[in-house]
């Protein structure tokens, strides 16, 4: 499946999931505390990228909220127009991240909940080289994945046709290391939806830092 074909499907899916998915991880404790991770170690007033910000919540709600400046991109219209209305502290723009000029250093977090998950692999390192590039030294990111050894494989999300691809854990880890990035904590779960066509899932969140003021290397 080329690059054009990938991201309709991808937005496609979530917008007909819209605020169903939303109200499917709104329990997730694990997200919670990874967020709070976060909010921990950001100074006041700091510059946020959400990367695959659906609905706006909990992740931009929460971080603007406490007074950080946030950008939230997803490929979803409808997703954007609901952040956009539910968080209007925050900023929105509907793009595929790829395509938004990013200039170096200039987000003190990124934060990248399950948004890997439609891209392949390569895609996948290549994405999260790009976004270490757009962190400050020392700036913090959130990888979050469902941990699983797995690459182009078609699968239905809460009733929605999607294709997925994914690395193990000790995976996710080694691409964000390649990447440039310490894993300072990680946590992971198991997380059941809460929707009648979901199943129960792994989650993985890798809390990091990105190094020093090197640049990553390219691998």
């Amino acid at each position: 499946m080329t690059d054009e074909q990938q991201r309709p499907q991808a937005a496609a899916a979530f917008d007909a999931l819209g605020a169903e998915y939303e109200k499917a991880f709104a329990g997730s404790k694990t997200h919670r505390r990874s967020l709070e991770w976060l909010l921990g170690r950001l100074a006041p007033g700091s510059k946020v990228l959400d990367v695959g910000s659906g609905t706006g919540r909990p992740t931009a709600e929460t971080l603007a909220g406490a007074g950080h400046d946030v950008l939230g991109v997803d490929v979803s219209p409808v997703m954007v127009d609901l952040a956009t209305r539910q968080v209007p502290a925050a900023t929105f723009q509907c793009a595929d991240v790829r395509d938004v000029p990013l200039a170096d250093g200039s987000f003190d977090a990124v934060c990248v909940y399950f948004s890997l998950l439609q891209l392949d692999r390569r895609e996948q390192a290549d994405l999260v080289r790009l976004l270490v590039r757009a962190l400050k030294p020392a700036g913090y990111m959130v990888l979050a994945t469902v941990p699983l050894d797995v690459e182009g494989v078609d699968a239905v999300f809460m009733g929605q046709p999607v294709r997925v691809s994914s690395f193990t854990a000790q995976g996710l880890t080694a691409l964000a290391e390649e990447a440039g990035l310490e894993v300072l904590a990680q946590e992971a779960s198991l997380f059941t939806p809460a929707h009648p066509d979901a199943r129960p899932e792994p989650h993985l969140f890798l809390h990091c830092r990105r190094r020093g003021t090197t640049s990553p290397r390219m691998g």
